[in-house]
C-alpha cells in the first residue's frame, strides 16, 4: 500500500457525516480491498493534523468498538469527539451502531 491508497481512504473518511461512524472494513471493501481493513487503521493513524482535517474518530471496528482510541491525543478524546457528535458511547463502544453505521458503498454515489 502506498501513500495514494492512505489518500483514497482519507478522502472517503471525511465523506462520513458528524452523528455516524464506519468501519476500517467498510472502507477496505469500498476501495475493493476487503482484507486490508488493517491498512486503513494504518492510514488512520497517520491522519491527524492534515489539511483538510480527517475526522479519524468515525472510524471503528467492526463491533463499533473504539479501537484506534490510542492513537489520539488522551485516551478519551476519540469518545469525546464521537460524543460531541451525538453519538453514545458506553464502555469503548458505539451504542445504536447498527443505526448510526454509514456504509460507502451504499452512501457514495459514483
Amino acid at each position: 500500500m502506498d501513500a495514494d491508497f492512505y489518500e483514497q481512504v482519507y478522502a472517503i473518511v471525511r465523506l462520513i457525516p458528524k452523528g455516524r461512524v464506519t468501519s476500517y472494513g467498510a472502507i477496505a471493501k469500498s476501495l475493493g480491498v476487503s482484507k486490508s481493513s488493517r491498512m486503513v487503521g494504518y492510514a488512520m493513524n497517520h491522519s491527524h493534523g492534515l489539511k483538510p482535517p480527517v475526522p479519524a474518530h468515525r472510524v471503528v471496528n467492526r463491533n463499533g468498538q473504539l479501537t484506534g482510541k490510542f492513537h489520539f491525543s488522551s485516551e478519551n478524546k476519540m469518545a469525546e469527539l464521537l460524543s460531541n457528535e451525538g453519538i453514545e458511547i458506553k464502555d469503548d463502544k458505539v451504542a445504536n451502531f447498527g443505526k448510526l453505521f454509514w456504509d460507502p458503498l451504499l452512501e457514495i454515489k459514483l
